[in-house]
């Protein structure tokens, strides 16, 4: 597995606490939410990272 990167990050209690629901709804834990909503964010956006296909061309 790809290493993982650390960061601390501060929310308000009212949206972790929409996050642990929306989490425990998808039954994922609150850091995989949070990474699933970043990769979908990022790819809808255009900047999401490149496939592991795409790095060896």
């Amino acid at each position: 597995m790809a290493e993982r990167k650390n960061y601390p990050l501060r929310l308000d209690p009212e949206v972790y606490e929409a996050l642990r629901r929306w989490a425990e709804d998808e039954l994922r834990s609150v850091n995989a939410q949070i990474e699933l909503l970043l990769r979908n964010a990022l790819r809808e956006a255009g900047r999401g990272p490149r496939a592991k296909r795409e790095e060896g061309e």
